[in-house]
Protein backbone atom coordinates (compact mmCIF):
# COMPACT_ATOMS: atom_id res chain seq x y z
CA UNK A 1 0.00 0.00 0.00
CA UNK A 2 1.12 3.56 -0.72
CA UNK A 3 -0.33 6.94 0.15
CA UNK A 4 -0.77 8.92 -3.07
CA UNK A 5 -3.72 11.12 -2.10
CA UNK A 6 -3.79 12.84 1.29
CA UNK A 7 -6.91 14.66 2.49
CA UNK A 8 -6.46 17.26 5.23
CA UNK A 9 -9.37 18.92 7.02
CA UNK A 10 -9.14 22.71 7.08
CA UNK A 11 -11.26 24.99 9.27
CA UNK A 12 -11.07 28.38 10.99
CA UNK A 13 -9.52 27.06 14.20
CA UNK A 14 -6.15 28.11 15.57
CA UNK A 15 -4.82 24.59 14.93
CA UNK A 16 -5.63 24.52 11.22
CA UNK A 17 -2.33 26.06 10.11
CA UNK A 18 -0.28 23.49 12.03
CA UNK A 19 -2.45 20.68 10.64
CA UNK A 20 -1.81 21.90 7.09
CA UNK A 21 1.94 22.09 7.74
CA UNK A 22 1.91 18.53 9.11
CA UNK A 23 -0.11 17.26 6.14
CA UNK A 24 2.17 18.94 3.59
CA UNK A 25 5.26 17.49 5.22
CA UNK A 26 3.63 14.06 5.26
CA UNK A 27 2.56 14.33 1.61
CA UNK A 28 6.05 15.34 0.49
CA UNK A 29 7.63 12.39 2.30
CA UNK A 30 5.26 10.02 0.53
CA UNK A 31 5.33 11.77 -2.87
CA UNK A 32 1.59 12.35 -2.57
CA UNK A 33 -1.04 14.75 -3.86
CA UNK A 34 -2.81 16.75 -1.13
CA UNK A 35 -6.43 17.91 -1.00
CA UNK A 36 -7.42 20.70 1.36
CA UNK A 37 -11.00 20.08 2.45
CA UNK A 38 -12.60 23.14 4.02
CA UNK A 39 -15.69 22.29 6.04
CA UNK A 40 -16.84 24.27 9.07
CA UNK A 41 -19.87 24.45 11.29
CA UNK A 42 -22.65 26.11 9.32
CA UNK A 43 -25.01 26.69 12.23
CA UNK A 44 -22.76 28.07 14.96
CA UNK A 45 -24.47 31.46 15.16
CA UNK A 46 -27.84 30.86 13.52
CA UNK A 47 -29.63 29.99 16.78
CA UNK A 48 -28.84 33.51 17.98
CA UNK A 49 -30.73 35.08 15.09
CA UNK A 50 -34.37 35.99 15.01
CA UNK A 51 -36.51 34.57 12.23
CA UNK A 52 -36.68 37.89 10.39
CA UNK A 53 -33.05 38.87 10.98
CA UNK A 54 -32.07 38.48 7.32
CA UNK A 55 -29.67 41.44 7.46
CA UNK A 56 -27.53 39.86 10.16
CA UNK A 57 -27.76 36.49 8.44
CA UNK A 58 -26.40 38.01 5.23
CA UNK A 59 -23.60 39.62 7.24
CA UNK A 60 -22.69 36.30 8.85
CA UNK A 61 -22.66 34.59 5.47
CA UNK A 62 -20.39 37.30 4.06
CA UNK A 63 -18.04 36.87 7.02
CA UNK A 64 -18.06 33.12 6.44
CA UNK A 65 -17.12 33.64 2.78
CA UNK A 66 -14.25 35.90 3.87
CA UNK A 67 -12.95 33.29 6.30
CA UNK A 68 -13.11 30.62 3.62
CA UNK A 69 -11.19 32.83 1.19
CA UNK A 70 -8.48 33.50 3.79
CA UNK A 71 -8.22 29.79 4.50
CA UNK A 72 -7.93 29.02 0.79
CA UNK A 73 -5.23 31.62 0.28
CA UNK A 74 -3.26 30.35 3.28
CA UNK A 75 -3.48 26.73 2.14
CA UNK A 76 -2.59 27.57 -1.46
CA UNK A 77 0.40 29.65 -0.40
CA UNK A 78 1.67 26.94 1.95
CA UNK A 79 1.30 24.20 -0.69
CA UNK A 80 3.11 26.29 -3.31
CA UNK A 81 5.96 27.06 -0.90
CA UNK A 82 6.28 23.37 -0.12
CA UNK A 83 6.20 22.45 -3.80
CA UNK A 84 3.45 19.91 -3.21
CA UNK A 85 0.76 19.17 -5.83
CA UNK A 86 -2.56 20.22 -4.35
CA UNK A 87 -6.21 21.01 -4.82
CA UNK A 88 -8.84 22.80 -2.79
CA UNK A 89 -12.40 21.76 -2.04
CA UNK A 90 -15.09 23.56 -0.05
CA UNK A 91 -18.28 21.57 -0.60
CA UNK A 92 -21.68 22.80 0.48
CA UNK A 93 -24.14 20.85 2.58
CA UNK A 94 -23.58 18.68 5.61
CA UNK A 95 -19.98 18.96 6.80
CA UNK A 96 -19.84 15.35 7.98
CA UNK A 97 -21.43 13.87 4.86
CA UNK A 98 -19.16 15.92 2.59
CA UNK A 99 -16.05 14.96 4.55
CA UNK A 100 -16.92 11.24 4.49
CA UNK A 101 -17.60 11.32 0.74
CA UNK A 102 -14.36 13.13 -0.08
CA UNK A 103 -12.38 10.89 2.28
CA UNK A 104 -13.38 7.83 0.29
CA UNK A 105 -11.39 9.17 -2.67
CA UNK A 106 -8.18 9.53 -0.65
CA UNK A 107 -5.63 7.10 0.76
CA UNK A 108 -5.26 8.78 4.14
CA UNK A 109 -7.19 11.42 6.08
CA UNK A 110 -5.67 13.96 8.49
CA UNK A 111 -7.99 15.46 11.09
CA UNK A 112 -7.56 17.43 14.31
CA UNK A 113 -8.89 16.59 17.75
CA UNK A 114 -11.60 19.02 18.81
CA UNK A 115 -10.28 21.72 21.14
CA UNK A 116 -12.86 22.51 23.85
CA UNK A 117 -11.35 25.98 24.26
CA UNK A 118 -11.62 26.89 20.57
CA UNK A 119 -15.17 27.27 19.30
CA UNK A 120 -13.98 27.31 15.69
CA UNK A 121 -12.70 23.73 16.03
CA UNK A 122 -16.27 22.46 16.42
CA UNK A 123 -17.61 21.32 13.04
CA UNK A 124 -20.42 18.94 13.96
CA UNK A 125 -21.32 16.64 16.80
CA UNK A 126 -19.00 13.59 16.69
CA UNK A 127 -17.36 14.94 13.51
CA UNK A 128 -14.05 13.09 13.91
CA UNK A 129 -15.73 9.95 15.20
CA UNK A 130 -18.18 9.79 12.30
CA UNK A 131 -15.43 10.16 9.71
CA UNK A 132 -13.28 7.48 11.36
CA UNK A 133 -16.20 5.05 11.50
CA UNK A 134 -17.66 5.69 8.05
CA UNK A 135 -14.98 6.77 5.57
CA UNK A 136 -13.37 3.35 5.03
CA UNK A 137 -9.89 4.89 5.06
CA UNK A 138 -7.13 5.23 7.68
CA UNK A 139 -7.35 8.47 9.64
CA UNK A 140 -4.59 10.28 11.50
CA UNK A 141 -5.96 12.45 14.31
CA UNK A 142 -3.64 15.14 15.65
CA UNK A 143 -3.99 16.20 19.30
CA UNK A 144 -4.86 19.83 19.94
CA UNK A 145 -2.48 20.07 22.90
CA UNK A 146 1.27 20.25 22.55
CA UNK A 147 3.50 20.06 19.50
CA UNK A 148 4.42 17.20 17.13
CA UNK A 149 8.18 17.68 16.70
CA UNK A 150 8.49 14.13 15.38
CA UNK A 151 6.05 11.70 13.84
CA UNK A 152 6.25 8.01 13.03
CA UNK A 153 9.78 7.49 14.31
CA UNK A 154 8.78 5.58 17.44
CA UNK A 155 5.45 3.81 16.98
CA UNK A 156 3.26 1.78 19.33
CA UNK A 157 0.85 -0.60 17.60
CA UNK A 158 -2.11 -1.62 19.77
CA UNK A 159 -2.92 -5.24 18.96
CA UNK A 160 -5.71 -7.55 20.05
CA UNK A 161 -6.13 -9.76 17.00
CA UNK A 162 -9.39 -8.08 15.94
CA UNK A 163 -10.48 -7.14 12.42
CA UNK A 164 -10.07 -3.45 13.25
CA UNK A 165 -6.55 -3.94 14.60
CA UNK A 166 -5.56 -5.94 11.51
CA UNK A 167 -6.91 -3.21 9.26
CA UNK A 168 -5.00 -0.50 11.13
CA UNK A 169 -1.78 -2.51 11.04
CA UNK A 170 -1.97 -3.01 7.28
CA UNK A 171 -3.02 0.61 6.66
CA UNK A 172 -0.02 1.88 8.64
CA UNK A 173 2.62 -0.16 6.76
CA UNK A 174 4.05 2.78 4.75
CA UNK A 175 4.62 4.66 8.03
CA UNK A 176 5.95 1.64 9.91
CA UNK A 177 8.51 0.96 7.17
CA UNK A 178 10.03 4.39 7.83
CA UNK A 179 9.95 4.09 11.62
CA UNK A 180 13.07 3.64 13.73
CA UNK A 181 11.25 1.75 16.49
CA UNK A 182 8.01 -0.22 16.39
CA UNK A 183 6.46 -1.90 19.43
CA UNK A 184 3.47 -4.23 19.17
CA UNK A 185 1.63 -3.82 22.46
CA UNK A 186 -1.02 -6.19 23.78
CA UNK A 187 -3.07 -5.35 26.84
CA UNK A 188 -3.57 -8.85 28.23
CA UNK A 189 -6.41 -10.05 30.40
CA UNK A 190 -4.37 -13.18 31.02
CA UNK A 191 -0.71 -12.23 30.44
CA UNK A 192 0.66 -15.66 31.37
CA UNK A 193 -0.96 -17.55 28.51
CA UNK A 194 1.41 -19.48 26.24
CA UNK A 195 0.71 -17.78 22.91
CA UNK A 196 0.46 -13.95 23.16
CA UNK A 197 -1.47 -12.60 20.18
CA UNK A 198 1.13 -9.94 19.37
CA UNK A 199 3.82 -12.45 18.35
CA UNK A 200 2.03 -13.20 15.10
CA UNK A 201 1.61 -9.47 14.37
CA UNK A 202 5.33 -8.92 14.92
CA UNK A 203 6.04 -11.82 12.56
CA UNK A 204 3.77 -10.27 9.93
CA UNK A 205 5.72 -7.01 10.17
CA UNK A 206 9.04 -8.87 9.98
CA UNK A 207 8.04 -10.29 6.60
CA UNK A 208 7.43 -6.72 5.44
CA UNK A 209 10.96 -5.79 6.46
CA UNK A 210 9.86 -4.10 9.69
CA UNK A 211 11.67 -5.14 12.86
CA UNK A 212 9.17 -4.81 15.69
CA UNK A 213 9.46 -5.43 19.40
CA UNK A 214 6.67 -6.97 21.42
CA UNK A 215 5.30 -6.05 24.80
CA UNK A 216 2.56 -7.73 26.79
CA UNK A 217 0.98 -5.28 29.23
CA UNK A 218 -0.97 -6.77 32.14
CA UNK A 219 -4.39 -5.25 32.61
CA UNK A 220 -4.51 -3.39 35.95
CA UNK A 221 -7.76 -3.42 37.86
CA UNK A 222 -9.42 0.01 37.73
CA UNK A 223 -7.29 1.25 34.81
CA UNK A 224 -8.98 1.36 31.41
CA UNK A 225 -7.45 -0.11 28.27
CA UNK A 226 -7.21 3.38 26.76
CA UNK A 227 -5.33 4.73 29.77
CA UNK A 228 -3.05 1.67 29.73
CA UNK A 229 -2.17 2.30 26.07
CA UNK A 230 -1.52 5.99 26.65
CA UNK A 231 0.72 5.12 29.60
CA UNK A 232 2.63 2.75 27.31
CA UNK A 233 3.01 5.50 24.70
CA UNK A 234 4.43 7.81 27.36
CA UNK A 235 6.74 5.14 28.82
CA UNK A 236 8.44 4.38 25.49
CA UNK A 237 8.34 8.04 24.29
CA UNK A 238 6.32 7.08 21.21
CA UNK A 239 5.21 9.72 18.71
CA UNK A 240 2.41 7.70 17.10
CA UNK A 241 -0.19 5.19 18.26
CA UNK A 242 -1.69 2.83 15.66
CA UNK A 243 -4.95 1.16 16.61
CA UNK A 244 -8.23 -0.17 15.35
CA UNK A 245 -11.30 2.00 15.86
CA UNK A 246 -13.95 -0.07 17.56
CA UNK A 247 -17.66 0.51 17.53
CA UNK A 248 -21.08 -1.06 17.29
CA UNK A 249 -24.33 -0.35 15.54
CA UNK A 250 -27.11 1.58 17.24
CA UNK A 251 -30.14 1.65 14.96
CA UNK A 252 -28.62 2.85 11.64
CA UNK A 253 -25.52 4.62 12.91
CA UNK A 254 -22.10 3.53 14.09
CA UNK A 255 -21.32 4.27 17.72
CA UNK A 256 -17.77 4.33 19.02
CA UNK A 257 -16.63 1.81 21.57
CA UNK A 258 -15.43 3.04 24.96
CA UNK A 259 -11.69 2.60 24.31
CA UNK A 260 -11.79 4.46 20.99
CA UNK A 261 -13.88 7.32 22.35
CA UNK A 262 -11.66 7.63 25.43
CA UNK A 263 -8.50 7.79 23.33
CA UNK A 264 -9.95 10.45 21.03
CA UNK A 265 -10.77 12.51 24.11
CA UNK A 266 -7.46 12.14 25.97
CA UNK A 267 -4.88 11.55 23.22
CA UNK A 268 -1.41 13.00 23.79
CA UNK A 269 0.24 11.96 20.48
CA UNK A 270 -1.09 11.50 16.94
CA UNK A 271 -3.24 8.39 16.54
CA UNK A 272 -3.74 6.45 13.31
CA UNK A 273 -7.12 4.72 13.38
CA UNK A 274 -8.86 2.37 10.97
CA UNK A 275 -12.27 0.80 11.24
Amino acid sequence: MTYKTILVHIDDSRHSEARIAFALDFALKHDAHIIGLYVVCQDLFRPLLKRDDSLNLAKLEAQGAERMQRARQAFTAAAKRAGCPFEWSAPAGSATDAAVLHARHADLIILGQQDPDDQASFVARDFVEDIVMNCGRPVIVLPYAGQTPSFGENVVVAWDGSREAARALADALPILKRARFVTVSVVEKHPNRDDPAGFDAAGYLERHGIRAGFQSIPRVSGVSTGATLLNQVTDVHADLLVMGAYGHMRATEHVLGGVTRALLGTMTVPVLMSH
